[in-house]
């Protein structure tokens, strides 16, 4: 849609048929992590109504404070300059979506509310999300495509990047039906995901037992468009061993259903303990608030015996989840002691009842708003839990097992503040552009909640502008 806005004849190549397009932007809570200078810009991206407002309280986020925010979660490993594009276009960005018709919301639930009874928004978190989470992003954007007359070409799997003899591109061929096919196009714009849903690629680059991973999202994202990037002298950048992954139902389909979203997920980890078949913690639930840690529980999840793990609360806590537990698809125990649950689950119950008793003893607080860190730890445990550390002595007892699900991955290609692929020789491939997860070098061992589909839009909206400006002929795909 930019490259059209700003001229260019467009083509769209998309591997899935048309009931799973999108790659993972159906599979995604629709939240945009962007700038703010308070209620003033929030009213911009959302329609507030007199109440709504007076129950706000909107701080400020500097570009300045985004940065740092992304720059922390990376252990400052994060392109600068990439991380720079992306702070200080993001609001903007929100803008020009809402401006495609894309409908905007609070993301009331990603903050805490005062003792006053007011929502504070600040930058700890997203303040919007989009209505209808990534699937109602996606059916905006993909209605917005057609009404501008660009063709979608559905179940057609691009399968090489085609250039001339001077190394410019020169368009893709593409395979559909089992026929291939050239497409000339003067610009080439990659959007094709990260590698999440090859298993011989994740044993490859994040390890042994990756290949066993539920995948959260598309079975699309297969790692094409990084595979024929690279081919052409494309340069590898990024975190090639790390990847988001959540904790999610043991029960999970092997690949994600759309119409599910996120139902298998599992993020309120925080609020009880998790061990695994042994009976044993092996991580800090409260580290701090849920969507800054679940994208590296996941991980944790997957290197215990079994790949598999249970996330424990009693009565008092199972009032604070998020309503995923209490969907029919939440494979859950239950039972009146922690023995009776250990012989449900498949725990070692002597193992378990000693690290409840021990946990218990050292956690003497009151969880009151899962949503706030709280500073109520148990630090004589190992590991220690920091925030949310309340004894679970009020039956039922409920245990959820999880495994990890893969997300995205981390590691692609480089790109400049242009959204330029560059080559190995580290100068721009003439007409070669990418965009979304398959791009490398913003995310490092961990993600922030959000910037994930902001990056897609900033640098999408980025490399739409810089193709079209550059356009020799009248194809672009």
């Amino acid at each position: 849609m930019s490259a059209a806005e700003a001229g260019a004849s467009v083509v769209v190549v998309e591997r899935a048929p048309e009931k799973k397009r999108g790659g993972n932007g159906p599979f995604t809570g629709g939240f945009l992590r962007c700038s703010f200078d308070g209620i003033e810009d929030l009213r911009q991206l959302v329609d507030l109504s007199p109440l709504e407002e007076k129950k706000l309280e909107v701080d400020r986020f500097t570009p300045e404070e985004f940065f740092l925010d992304v720059a922390e979660v990376s252990d400052y490993r994060a392109d600068p300059d990439l991380v720079d594009v992306l702070v200080n276009n993001s609001l903007d960005t929100v803008k020009w979506l809402r401006g495609l018709g894309v409908p905007f919301v609070p993301a009331y639930g990603l903050h805490g509310t005062g003792a006053d009874g007011k929502v504070r928004m600040s930058g700890v978190a997203p303040i919007v999300e989009v209505s209808g989470g990534g699937a109602g992003l996606l059916e905006v954007l993909f209605r917005k495509t057609v009404d501008m007359g660009i063709p979608i070409l559905y179940a057609t799997r691009a399968t090489g990047l085609v250039t001339d003899s001077r190394g410019r591109l020169a368009g893709v061929t593409v395979e559909r039906e089992r026929v291939t096919h050239t497409i000339e196009a003067s610009n080439v714009v990659l959007a094709a995901g990260g590698f999440e849903a090859s298993p011989e690629m994740r044993a490859r680059y994040l390890g042994p037992g990756w290949d066993l991973a539920r995948v959260r999202g598309s079975s699309y994202n297969t790692g094409d468009g990084i595979r024929m990037a690279l081919a052409v002298g494309a340069q590898a950048v990024g975190n090639w061993t790390g990847c988001h992954a959540a904790p999610l139902d043991v029960n999970a389909p092997p690949f994600g259903d759309p119409n599910l979203s996120d139902a298998f997920v599992r993020r309120s980890f925080h609020l009880g303990i998790t061990v695994n078949r042994n009976g044993e913690r092996f991580a800090d639930e409260g580290a701090d608030v849920e969507f800054k840690t679940y994208s590296e529980m996941g991980k944790l999840i997957l290197a215990q015996s079994g790949q598999v793990a249970f996330q424990l609360f009693d009565a008092t806590m199972m009032e604070l989840v998020r309503s995923e537990y209490t969907l029919r698809q939440a494979t859950r125990y239950d039972a009146e002691s922690f023995s009776e649950l250990a012989n449900k689950a498949g725990i070692d119950g002597r193992r378990l009842e000693r690290t409840i008793d021990e946990f218990n003893a050292a956690a003497t607080g009151t969880i009151v708003d899962p949503r706030t860190k709280d500073g109520i730890s148990a630090a004589t445990v190992y590991p220690p839990k920091s925030n949310w550390a309340a004894p679970l002595n009020v039956p039922p007892y409920t245990a959820f097992p999880v495994t990890g699900g893969i997300t995205f991955t981390y590691g692609g290609i480089r790109i400049n503040s242009r959204s330029q692929v560059m080559h190995e020789d580290g100068h721009p491939i003439d007409g070669l552009y990418a965009a979304g997860e398959m791009v490398g070098g913003l995310f490092y061992g961990n993600y922030p909640l959000g910037c994930g589909v902001m990056a897609g839009a900033v640098f999408g909206r980025m490399a739409g502008k810089t193709a079209a400006s550059s356009t020799v002929g009248t194809a672009n795909v």
